[in-house]
């Protein structure tokens, strides 16, 4: 009696992890919210059914003749080799059935592929592992990283639970922003190794290859935050490369979009300030802690350890205690052949000289020297 309990206290338990199972992860794709993704999904249902339908009457046919023709009951197989009739029928028939999946599915991909008449351009540009964005003609460019706190939980030691956090992972410290409604054309492209930009709900994913453009489009009609990943084995924290698309209004698009100029003229303007006249040592380190968890961290850890055979260690490292044109070299134009890349084109000067004296001077290090914004900058 005690067995059969537990028996059916066991499929009871099975049942109500199914039922959660089901209701957390779909069997089915999304629908998404652009009239492409639709297109896609209509497409995959129908061929879906296509494929259904074959299924039923190639498989019924087979245990219908292997229940009614089977040996035991005396029957004997039919030769027709030579059958005409049967190598038409054969051969048109899926030929009909491909013509009939292939008209459908060569429209959506053309309204896929069709970016023109876009009313604004991004370029996306796939770094490792971050996304730049620049709005074509609106002087707006930045980049979009792992939020720091995902960026913190997912360290090895770290105290942070990552359950705590939300939308562990999938969170940027800088989302693309693009209005509802309007045609919105990418230019997708990459710096150093292949990625492949993707958001579910929006129906397509895109490579971004170094050295050439790949154009996708999307028109998404309803507000809201949509999220998605780099979707292509990019290297070591390939799954830390999150993508999110906030959608707005147009009126509150036109508001984020005239906050950005102004944040970019107001960096610009700081930066001018500490290219002539210079910052102190505690403001480069303080600064320098920021950029160093926002880009170094993922690969030389939180404590500048690094990792054994893979990533050089900070602390104590021959090279940031050594001559600092050493060090400004290899942070600024990366080393060829390794995972060491080139921050020139992604940090402004102000953060290049801040997290070469934060390395000098902390995670283990005490040269006591310091580089200015304006070194940097002579050194592009």
């Amino acid at each position: 009696m005690n067995k059969l309990k537990q028996l059916f206290a066991g499929g009871a338990l099975l049942t109500f992890m199914s039922s959660v199972a089901h209701a957390e992860y779909g069997l089915n794709m999304p629908v998404g919210v652009t009239e492409t993704s639709r297109q896609v999904y209509d497409l995959h249902m129908l061929i879906l059914w296509v494929c259904v339908a074959i299924g039923v009457v190639v498989f019924g046919a087979m245990i219908w003749s292997m229940i009614f023709h089977r040996k035991s009951k005396g029957a004997v197989a039919s030769q027709f080799h030579e059958s005409m009739t049967a190598e038409v029928v054969w051969t048109v028939v899926p030929f009909i059935i491909l013509i009939v999946m292939a008209i459908p599915a060569t429209k959506v991909l053309i309204d896929m592929h069709d970016a023109s008449e876009a009313d604004m351009s991004i370029k996306v540009t796939g770094y490792q592992w971050k996304w730049r964005y620049e709005y074509i003609g609106e002087d707006v460019d930045f980049f979009s990283s792992l939020d720091a706190a995902s960026n913190e939980a997912r360290q090895v030691g770290s105290k942070i639970d990552p359950s705590t956090v939300d939308n562990y992972l999938l969170n940027v410290d800088r989302p693309l922003v693009i209005p509802v409604g309007k045609k919105v054309r990418f230019l997708l492209t990459a710096s150093d190794v292949i990625h492949a930009w993707w958001v579910p709900d929006f129906g397509w994913k895109k490579d971004a290859i170094p050295g050439f453009i790949n154009e996708a489009w999307v028109k998404v009609d309803e507000p809201g935050v949509y999220r998605g990943q780099c979707a292509e084995l990019c290297g070591r924290d390939h799954g830390f490369m999150p993508i999110v698309v906030e959608v707005k209004s147009e009126a509150d698009y036109a508001i984020w979009l005239a906050a950005q100029k102004g944040e970019e003229v107001v960096a610009k303007m700081e930066a001018e300030v500490a290219l002539v006249e210079g910052l102190t040592a505690d403001d480069l380190i303080q600064k320098g802690e920021e950029v160093y968890r926002a880009n170094c961290v993922a690969c030389h850890q939180m404590k500048g350890e690094g990792i054994a055979g893979v990533f050089p260690a900070i602390s104590g490292s021959a090279l940031v205690n050594g001559p600092m044109d050493a060090q400004i070299d290899m942070v600024m134009n990366g080393k060829v052949g390794t995972a060491m890349v080139a921050f020139k084109n992604q940090l402004n000067d102000v953060e290049l000289a801040a997290v070469i004296t934060y390395q000098r001077n902390s995670l283990g290090n005490s040269v006591g020297d310091s580089v200015q914004p304006s070194a940097i900058a002579a050194l592009r």
